[in-house]
């Protein structure tokens, strides 16, 4: 009866934030355009008027500090960095949308799980396409977005500085609301003290797309997973075979980083499976067993984030393709 109570509870939550209209927009504080229209000259006078506003341990800014205010002019002053500053503003000058889409999408995060709640938001230029699982970060309540990361399509010129084709396929418009909410949800799942194993790596990431598809309700899946839709029905195809694979090769509780990285990281395909295969099968698979998990447990969100037990909720949910 308990349980009863707690699902009609949820789902009675959950059609409420689906209705809810346009939540107010987020305000984005744009850190790269605030130093590549300061000249020089200006930038520590700049940044000490900034600073309430920029403080935040996501950009380190230290106006005080000479070496500081002497890096950040030499980086602006790059050529190679203000062709991307240059093509990223081009691109995304303007972000009113993005407030207003982001600003939505948090707000039904937060009106489901409290524990989602990010006050201020910054854009900023990296210009270090090698480390892509960065391009979203968050500390506390702030999230930080590397906004030239979604040009990069643009940079052809530039050969896309080495990135393999795949990720830069995943580099553009559509991914950015996605990429920060997949971010944020992230933040706040606990892990296991143990190093973790498939599973638990499996359900930590069917936490993050459980809460983005609540958070998200129009987002296709392919967008969520970032997949390709020849990705997404191979893995729809086959999620009994990989499943099946798992168990043959005793890889569902291992814990070897090495075994298991090709299984939960991006990547063009999974090596297992070969050519045409859907990359993050761990992910999808975790995906699958938190959805039915939660239709069955009458858990709330915040339960679910910091729930560390993962056989337990393989157990409860009582999934199999």
């Amino acid at each position: 009866m308990k349980n009863t109570i707690r699902l009609i509870t949820a789902a009675c939550c959950l059609m409420a934030t689906a209705c809810t209209h346009h939540a107010e927009p987020v305000e984005i504080h744009r850190f790269e355009q605030l130093l590549f229209s300061t000249p020089t000259a200006q930038l520590k006078q700049v940044l000490e008027e900034q600073k309430a506003t920029y403080n935040t341990p996501l950009l380190n800014v230290a106006s005080d500090d000479p070496q500081y205010i002497a890096m950040v002019a030499d980086f602006v002053a790059d050529p190679i960095v203000s062709n991307i500053h240059r093509i990223t503003d081009s691109i995304y000058h303007d972000l009113d949308w993005l407030e207003q889409e982001l600003g939505d999408a948090l707000a039904r995060a937060h009106e489901i799980c409290p524990e989602v709640e990010y006050d201020r938001i910054y854009t900023l230029i990296t210009a270090d396409f090698q480390d892509y699982p960065s391009r979203v970060f968050c500390y506390g309540k702030d999230m930080a977005i590397s906004i030239d990361r979604y040009a990069v399509g643009e940079m052809a010129d530039m050969q896309h500085f080495g990135m393999p084709s795949y990720l830069v396929n995943l580099c553009q418009r559509q991914y950015i609301v996605p990429d920060c909410m997949a971010a944020a949800v992230a933040s706040h799942v606990a892990m296991p003290a143990h190093q973790p194993t498939f599973l638990d790596q499996a359900i930590a990431d069917g936490k993050v797309l459980y809460l983005m598809e609540l958070s998200l309700p129009s987002a296709h899946d392919t967008l969520l997973l970032r997949y390709t839709s020849g990705q997404l029905k191979w893995m729809q195809d086959n999620v009994s075979n990989v499943w099946g694979w798992l168990i043959g090769n005793n890889i569902l509780y291992s814990n070897d980083h090495t075994q298991l990285r090709n299984l939960l990281d991006d990547a063009p395909k999974t090596n297992a499976f070969g050519e045409g295969s859907a990359p993050r099968t761990g992910a999808y698979i975790g995906w699958q067993i938190v959805r039915k998990y939660m239709k069955k447990s009458g858990a709330t969100m915040s339960d679910l984030l910091a729930d560390t037990d993962s056989r337990r909720i393989l157990n409860q949910s009582g999934w199999r393709p």
